[in-house]
């Protein structure tokens, strides 16, 4: 047995409350080295009393890797405190104990002494992980406002141009969307079945994205104002829709009060110590603009720290106090003001740990239900153990979910393998609040990613609102819009229905349906693999709760695939799949869904 490749951590993510009542215990092993474990638990200060040392629950293997075995145990007993050990078992008949202190024989000296076991020391409430119960409800829509719908010309930019009227979109074209646009359409929103609506920036700026944020305070004028804004968020309310903004405090624009500032008296500026200067002087926004492909090509060499060498973008200093003071009321200003849902963390990585804590203190001290999301695209284990973010957006997830269906460049045992590394990365509450697409705006649409295969895109966005987590459509998604890479994911929402994939919509609508049909299960059932076949191609993920479970099978394959019903089988979903009482049949490229009871 390869003890080395034991691992356990105590009050992490292998060993956390995961609801009153409830710890969750894992541990890590070598990929099918080990028979059984054992789990040894009890209270620290009764060990000499009850010998509980004697009583042992048995684990359950949850995942595997490529590399390893991960165990589970769900304890609840009403404890607040426990010491516990592992008695594994190998497959080659050794048996070991794993303590705090190491790998041990299994010797009574090893659990007698009450000092060798792991401890959680005592469950306070407050130190356990709280995710927003809403947000495991939610299906989210991102909105990029300038693209989404005009819905009052009269704020249009004087450059505005006819509707969709560019094949090729370019970084400086202005359409006139707007907050009013958003409104008129909260109709169709509902239809779908839209409860989260997320907004990229609409503060004050230069650009379409505005992302170069000039004025956190203000809307931007071509999006309308504060008082269009407030009736937007009323009656986004008013529908049982939750609404999340974008949050650049990474960077700030060329055009803010601030980096003028800095431009006009350099060092003398109050604003010097609120950015990364290397050196003075720093050009002003018009000198950047005037000179701008020498900036860019020489980008690299700027006198001060920037958005991945974006010279309109100046790094923000958050470890300055009075930096952190006025991101912090503009956070707070937005929610007690305008009673927001959620905020959104732009480049959220390159910001300190340090200014996150002080964020997650100042929103949830006003909406203890707030939502926080930061915009990470690898493992984000440092930013999820609870005082900073709820989720990120889980590009890891999806991105091997795209490489499996659209890319068809991983093999099925190597998704099911890589996705169960990702859920062993975090607590089980976490991944319930993490968020889910398949495209946005940094990203080419999911339909130009799969060619034109619009079946193949739906089986992808079913397997994605299957798996932990919120799910959520990128603006155009659900009509058939394509795009490539920014900007042209960026193109102008489709309302013409004659232009539009109906069929997309109606089963897009379908699938949100099913969400919330359904939606204990896929927000808190635990994920298993029901069938992994790397030569035909197929996968079953399987999510169960209680005596209930959902199963999908997905064909990825070049021959059907056929799934026996038991008596309890009911199809609940499917495309391109023949169904009948006793059995599936599910095509190349389809799917078939179903609800089962536990046998």
């Amino acid at each position: 047995m390869e003890t080395a490749a034991f691992f356990h951590r105590p009050e992490s993510e292998y060993a956390y409350i995961y609801s009153p009542g409830h710890v969750h215990i894992r541990l890590r092993t070598k990929k099918g080295d080990v028979a059984k474990v054992g789990f040894i638990q009890g209270d620290p200060f009764n060990l000499h009393l009850k010998d509980w040392y004697q009583e042992e629950k048995e684990m359950e293997l949850l995942s595997s890797t490529d590399l390893h075995d991960y165990w589970l145990i769900d304890t609840d007993e009403p404890v607040k405190r426990m010491a516990y050990a592992f008695h594994v078992y190998g497959k080659d008949g050794t048996d070991v104990i794993y303590n705090d202190r190491g790998v041990f024989p299994y010797l009574k000296e090893q659990l007698t002494n009450s000092g060798t076991y792991f401890r959680l020391p005592y469950f306070h409430e407050t130190d356990r992980f709280k995710a927003p119960e809403w947000v495991k409800k939610t299906v989210w829509y991102q909105i990029f406002p300038e693209r989404f719908n005009n819905g009052d010309k009269k704020n249009d930019p004087d450059n505005v141009l006819e509707w969709d009227s560019k094949e090729e979109l370019s970084t400086i074209d202005f359409y006139g969307g707007d907050i009013q646009g958003i409104i008129d359409k909260l109709d169709y929103l509902e239809d779908l079945g839209i409860n989260g609506i997320y907004l990229t920036p609409i503060f004050t700026a230069p650009s379409n994205h505005k992302y170069d944020t000039t004025d956190y305070y203000e809307i931007d004028p071509h999006f309308g104002d504060k008082a269009l804004f407030r009736q937007f968020v009323e009656e986004a309310h008013r529908r049982d829709m939750r609404v999340m903004l974008d949050a650049v405090f990474n960077h700030i624009g060329a055009e803010s009060t601030q980096w003028r500032d800095v431009a006009e008296y350099q060092e003398e500026s109050r604003f010097k110590d609120w950015f990364f200067i290397k050196e003075h002087p720093v050009p002003s926004a018009e000198e950047i603009r005037s000179h701008g492909p020498m900036y860019m090509e020489h980008a690299e060499g700027l006198p001060y720290e920037t958005y991945a060498y974006v010279p309109m973008m100046p790094k923000i200093n958050t470890h300055n106090p009075e930096v952190q003071e006025y991101l912090l009321n503009i956070a707070t200003y937005w929610i007690k003001e305008f009673d927001i849902d959620g905020w959104r963390l732009d480049v959220a990585n390159e910001v300190d740990h340090s200014f996150w804590r002080k964020f997650n203190q100042a929103c949830l001290s006003l909406k203890d239900d707030f939502y926080i999301l930061g915009e990470i695209w690898t493992s984000s284990r440092s930013w999820l153990e609870g005082d900073e973010f709820h989720g990120v957006m889980n590009y890891s997830l999806v991105g091997n979910i795209i490489d499996y269906f659209v890319g068809k460049t991983i093999p099925t045992r190597k998704m099911a393998n890589v996705m169960n590394e990702q859920l062993a990365q975090y607590r089980k509450q976490t991944h319930e609040t993490m968020f889910n697409m398949l495209d946005s705006h940094d990203t080419a649409r999911i339909l130009t990613m799969a060619e034109g295969d619009i079946d193949l895109v739906k089986s992808t966005l079913a397997f994605m609102f299957l798996m932990h987590g919120s799910p959520c459509i990128y603006y155009g998604t659900e009509v058939g819009m394509k795009g490539g890479p920014d900007p042209q994911c960026r193109r102008c929402m489709i309302w013409e229905e004659d232009k539009q994939d109906r069929d997309m919509y109606d089963f897009t609508k379908g699938l949100i349906q099913l969400r919330k049909d359904y939606q204990p299960l896929l927000s808190h059932g635990m994920l298993r693999w029901e069938v992994v076949l790397d030569e035909e191609q197929v996968v079953g993920v399987r999510r169960d709760l209680g005596d209930d479970e959902i199963v999908g099978y997905f064909n990825q394959g070049t021959e059907d695939y056929v799934v026996d019903h038991t008596e309890s089988t009911k199809v609940v979903y499917h495309h391109l799949s023949n169904e009948s009482d006793n059995q599936s049949v599910v095509g190349p490229n389809g799917f078939s869904i179903q609800i089962r009871r536990k046998s």
